[in-house]
């Protein structure tokens, strides 16, 4: 049995049956949860007791009950700055020795694992908390692409919209566009309403509630995916896993960007849109591009005709990758490595280079070293 503490704030009434509906399949996790003050959120800091010394506190009852994790399941960290949220985790760790991490982090760590670059941002906030959580997002990589708030401070009042209400709050945030909307307050429930609103938007919803029990599970060793409440829970941790098996291949062969396309219908991804990718500075993200039909490219039925890896020095000679891959993404050489299961091409991974190059025998060992690992995760 896995158990999660958890730090609440006192005024929050979503959290615990958020996350106990979240967690109701899973047999394997309890939490627990003690509370800290918070009545009102002010960008000035009154109204709650955000300080690391109380943090701690909290978190040393938690250990009495032997928890596997520590959470702040709060977003002050958002407007107060992740690195207030990483003395929070220190200081805990130092303390009692379990391991911590805050929804600040996971909202990040989701972002990061989705490959998240512009977000839009719904709040129940008030316009310069929102402000200050534009800048603190900026300094991730993260640009808030719209946003849309009630301009309530209670904290006790966000709890109040129902799910229409907060699916529209959803919904107004992506009037200018987004990559994904999030959903930064742990007293507004975006989980109950992330599957009907990506189902209409088309994108993932990272609902804080959610992020903060997706991370929580990982930072406590535990299986991590949760299904019927939104790509958040059902993909994040292989895309999490995929991300780091991508940064690990671009590193081995040196090349400017790898990526990996997975089919599978049980998580909601294709190959259309890359599950992960990783990228040398200053070249162009490819993972949200899905104007192409991969199956149809001359390279991807290679690949499901010869079921081995594609090096390509040069495109000199075919099967010829997608125009689009030269011209716009400036791709002058790569290798493609299938990964396979039950006799079929469900995934690949792509490593590309900005000039043509010969691709080394180690360069082709780290890619099949990652198909396997791959095959592994696919088999989670």
């Amino acid at each position: 049995m896995t158990r999660i503490g958890m730090i609440v704030p006192s005024s929050n009434t979503t959290v615990e049956p958020a996350t106990r509906r979240l967690l109701a399949d899973r047999s394997d996790v309890d939490f627990v949860c003690t509370r800290i003050p918070v009545h009102a959120i002010a960008r000035d800091g009154s109204g709650a007791s955000f300080d690391v010394e109380t943090m701690v506190d909290a978190a040393a009852l938690l250990a009495d009950a032997a928890v596997d994790c520590v959470v702040w399941n709060g977003t002050a960290g958002s407007w107060l700055g992740a690195d207030h949220d990483r003395r929070i985790v220190e200081a805990i760790t130092d303390r009692t020795g379990i391991p911590t991490t805050t929804s600040t982090l996971a909202i990040l760590q989701a972002c990061r694992a989705f490959g998240i670059t512009e977000l839009a941002c719904a709040t129940p906030y008030t316009s310069d908390v929102v402000e200050a959580i534009i800048a603190e997002y900026r300094r991730h990589g993260i640009g808030i692409t719209g946003h849309r708030e009630w301009g309530l401070t209670d904290n006790r009042s966000f709890a109040a919209p129902d799910s229409a209400e907060v699916a529209a709050l959803l919904r107004g945030a992506m009037s200018s566009g987004g990559q994904a909307v999030g959903l930064i307050c742990t007293n507004v429930d975006g989980a109950a309403v992330a599957e009907s609103v990506e189902d209409e938007l088309g994108v993932p919803v990272i609902d804080s509630i959610a992020a903060t029990s997706w991370w929580a599970l990982e930072t406590a060793g535990a299986p991590a995916r949760i299904t019927g409440a939104g790509a958040l829970l059902d993909q994040a941790d292989l895309r999490h896993r995929a991300t780091a098996l991508v940064t690990e291949l671009r590193e081995r062969t040196g090349c400017d960007r790898t990526t990996l396309r997975i089919d599978d219908p049980r998580r909601g991804l294709h190959v259309d849109l890359c599950a992960a990718e990783s990228r040398a500075a200053g070249v162009r993200s490819i993972q949200h591009d899905p104007s192409l039909d991969q199956r149809g490219l001359d390279t991807v039925r290679w690949l499901d005709e010869h079921r081995r890896v594609l090096v390509q020095p040069a495109f000199t000679e075919p099967p010829f990758p997608p125009q689009a891959l030269r011209e716009v993404y400036g791709v002058s050489a790569q290798v493609l490595g299938p990964v396979e299961r039950d006799g079929d091409v469900v995934a690949w991974l792509s490593a590309h280079s900005m000039a043509e190059r010969e691709w080394s025998a180690s360069d082709v060992e780290a890619v099949n070293a990652a198909r396997d690992a791959v095959a592994a995760l696919l088999d989670r």
